[in-house]
């Protein structure tokens, strides 16, 4: 069976990295969407240092921070494991805040997970 690995990492400067040692373990077809959580959202909402009568100049300095979610569809169990293993030694433990989130979906059919490259 297949499984569907998605990650959404919580520092965008550790998703090269988790990238890295999922390429060195085999994993190909790893998809990067750049994300955002209700909790940052709301964050930016409230800044405080915003005047009460904002120009355009007070909206231009305002950045969002985002997400990096990864997904990746892999042949077996064996593979995930290994994949959480690598992004926890990257990120530490998905158990501690600020760090990220992981999940795994089976997947009843995959097509085109043995395209060899040309």
């Amino acid at each position: 069976m297949s499984f569907l690995v998605v990650i959404v990492v919580d520092n965008p400067d550790d998703c090269h990295p988790i990238l890295d040692a999922w390429e060195e373990l085999g994993v190909s077809g790893i998809t990067i969407l750049e994300s955002t959580g209700l909790g940052r959202l709301r964050q930016a909402e409230l800044r405080y240092d915003m005047p009460l009568m904002p120009s355009l100049r007070d909206f231009i300095g305002v950045r969002e921070e985002l997400h990096r979610t990864l997904f990746s569809v892999v042949k077996d169990q064996e593979m995930v494991d290994q994949m959480v293993a690598a992004a926890q030694e990257i990120i530490g433990n998905l158990d501690d805040p600020h760090t990220g989130f992981l999940f795994v979906v089976p997947v009843s059919q995959a097509y085109g997970l043995g395209r060899k490259k040309k």
